[in-house]
């Protein structure tokens, strides 16, 4: 019996002594998480329940010259309230003028606000969205609103603000604008990110139901500072109108890409760059800026380096006679052939450049630079064609110009880099060098921004840079502009001549080299360079006496039934573009009765256009018309022309109305 007594007993013990050891764990954890552990617990119920909320700084503006808005942020709100918060009696006293103003504002009918409230108010909803994509000054409004007035917790009033970025005068140079956001960084805005994000801001939130914060307080812990703005170069009108010149030529030849740039000679500032590509439904938009970008065998534009170098060097001059045989030759079995037909015969130096001869400048070059052609190279480095320009916005592409050295050279390299093959430069770095030309031989740097400020405080400022402060004597220069006056006047580029003021420049027709392919047909073709596929150029500049603006429109794949020599397709966005810069922009000679003799001007234009535009079945009347536009529309026909004298087709061996047969001759006699 005592035995067993002594068993309960200790089983009691065990029992009490368990509990209390119980007890003491448990009072051991409570002091632990109440005094060692304490702070750590307490800020992680707080951040379960208040945070931190970043409030994003509004990025800097991008200007124009003149000051108008290129890119711009946008405040946009989305608006909730918080029903719960909202005392019964104010509610009840103030929803009809709540709901009135609403009206007012957003639309829709006073009880049509005043019902949704009322539901909202019943099932308690605290996070009951008002409206979306509110701008800055309707959101000051909505909060002066009956009881959004009374602020985040007694009215309710939850505004959820973002910035969006807007371009005020449309897609116009939009790629040049450029962004940096999730797709990346480009253009002016992704090339001054650091300036243009500014510094962020802070305000603390609260949870509500649902997993949905509102703001504590009506104002935020730290303001955001906004970001710095961006002066550009760009002169809104003139980008308005080389924008709508391009998209026009586009258009009609149903081209796949092209660019356009403006560039003022004597401060390098881009004026306007336009940068459109064709979409799968025919549309054209600022696909990718390739002025900067693409690289590509520049064809006939090039020729001016070519000339350039072999005039400076005096191994020839102007008045050189060179046989350009009946238009072909051969280069090691590679053919070399003028788009003229039977060639041009014995010209001078000046003449190959002004019809554009491809045998002439090949046989010059050839003829001066075979055995030394490092001294060429080293003329085209001093142009600017072997290395990039360094641009002030990103994605630029390389030049391509090979030396002697080089694995690629071969033996006739030299001869193709002559007539703008073989090589691959940008459109911009052609430019530069057009520009220089008319900047009496000082090469300055394109550029696109002026200044960096915030407010009235510059932070960062571009001033001229001269690359190179004399790229040939003033004797060939002077020789150079003379030439590439002529070009338009009496050259490939007449068809764009105007007597009222005075243009300068290079036409430029450059096969496409592709690659091995399968064609639509589903016929593999071998690579080379195609019969289908051509780069039309033109640069130069205007006006001639003292040049204020240089230019260069490149217009790649136009559909070539409708035409594709630079003189026509590319030449007439030039001289559209430097028409109405003339026209609208303050010149020393620009006279009062411009504005009428333009308009004749145009109707001329507009003539020979139309005569480019039909389908013809029958040979064409072209008598009267001047020898460059009559050869290329007969060209475009399929015919192959001869061209006797100089100036206007005075007569036509295929009779006007007889069958149109591709690959007949037609005889032009001229006076």
């Amino acid at each position: 019996m005592a035995t067993h007594k002594k068993g309960i007993l200790t089983k009691f013990y065990w029992v009490v002594a368990f509990m209390a050891l119980f007890l003491f764990a448990i009072v051991f954890r409570v002091v632990n998480l109440q005094h060692v552990h304490g702070d750590t617990y307490r800020k992680l119920a707080t951040e379960l329940t208040i945070r931190q909320d970043t409030i994003y700084a509004n990025k800097g503006n991008v200007y124009a010259a003149d000051g108008n808005l290129l890119a711009t942020s946008m405040s946009k709100f989305t608006i909730y309230m918080d029903l719960v918060t909202v005392d019964d009696k104010v509610f009840e006293e103030n929803i009809v003028g709540l709901a009135t103003k609403l009206s007012e504002l957003l639309g829709n009918s006073v009880s049509y606000h005043q019902n949704r409230l009322r539901s909202a108010k019943n099932k308690k909803r605290r996070y009951f969205l008002i409206a979306r994509n509110i701008g800055y000054t309707d959101y000051l409004k909505m909060k002066k609103f009956p009881i959004f007035n009374l602020g985040v917790y007694k009215g309710g009033f939850i505004a959820k603000h973002r910035t969006e970025r807007a371009h005020p005068i449309g897609k116009i140079a939009e790629r040049t604008i450029g962004y940096d956001d999730f797709r990346g960084e480009a253009g002016i805005e992704g090339a001054f990110a650091d300036y243009m994000q500014g510094e962020n801001g802070l305000r603390w939130e609260q949870k509500i139901a649902k997993n949905k914060w509102k703001p504590i307080t009506d104002y935020n812990e730290k303001e955001p500072v906004d970001g710095h703005d961006v002066i550009t170069t760009i002169d809104v009108n003139i980008q308005d109108i080389t924008h709508h010149a391009l998209l026009a030529r586009l258009e009609y030849f149903e081209a796949d890409h092209g660019c356009a740039v403006v560039m003022e000679t004597a401060t390098g500032e881009i004026k306007a760059i336009s940068n459109l590509g064709r979409t799968s439904k025919g549309k054209y938009y600022e696909k990718r800026n390739y002025a900067v970008w693409e690289s590509h065998e520049p064809g006939s534009t090039f020729k001016l380096a070519s000339l350039m170098a072999a005039l400076d060097d005096k191994v020839i001059d102007t008045s050189t006679v060179v046989d350009t045989e009946k238009g072909r030759i051969y280069i090691h079995g590679s053919k070399v052939e003028d788009s003229h037909r039977g060639g041009y015969g014995k010209i001078s130096a000046a003449r190959v450049f002004e019809v554009s001869s491809n045998v002439g400048i090949v046989k010059l070059i050839r003829k001066h630079y075979d055995h030394q052609p490092e001294k060429f190279i080293q003329k085209l480095d001093n142009y600017g064609f072997t290395k990039p320009v360094g641009f002030q916005i990103k994605g630029e592409g390389r030049p391509v110009v090979p030396k002697p050295s080089d694995k690629r050279w071969n033996k006739i390299s030299l001869e193709w880099m002559s007539w703008g093959y073989g090589i691959s430069v940008t459109p911009m770095q052609t430019l530069m060098f057009y520009n220089a030309v008319a900047n009496n031989g000082v090469m300055v740097k394109p550029r696109f921004i002026k200044e960096v400020k915030r407010q009235d405080k510059v932070a960062k400022v571009f001033d001229v840079e001269v690359i190179n402060p004399k790229i040939a004597s003033q004797e060939t220069l002077n020789k150079i502009k003379k030439i590439m006056e002529n070009v338009v006047v009496k050259g490939t580029a007449n068809n764009i001549y105007s007597p009222n003021f005075s243009m300068a420049g290079k036409t430029g027709t450059a096969k496409k080299y592709l690659p091995k392919h399968v064609d639509e047909d589903g016929k593999t073709i071998a690579a080379g360079y195609s019969n289908k596929h051509y780069v039309a150029s033109f640069a130069g500049f205007f006006p001639v006496e003292n040049p204020k603006y240089s230019c260069i429109v490149v217009i790649h794949d136009p559909k070539k039934e409708k035409g594709y020599y630079g003189a026509t397709v590319a030449g007439p966005v030039f001289k559209e573009i430097a028409q109405k810069i003339y026209t609208t922009t303050p010149t020393d000679k620009q006279s009062v009765d411009d504005a009428v003799q333009f308009e004749e001007i145009d109707k001329a234009y507009q003539n020979y256009n139309s005569l480019l535009s039909k389908n013809y079945t029958k040979v064409p009347n072209v008598k009267g018309m001047s020898a460059m536009d009559a050869l290329s529309l007969l060209e475009n026909l399929g015919l192959k022309v001869k061209v006797d004298g100089v100036g206007k087709v005075q007569s036509q061996s295929l009779k006007n109305g007889a069958k149109l047969e591709k690959g007949k001759t037609i005889t032009l006699k001229l006076f």
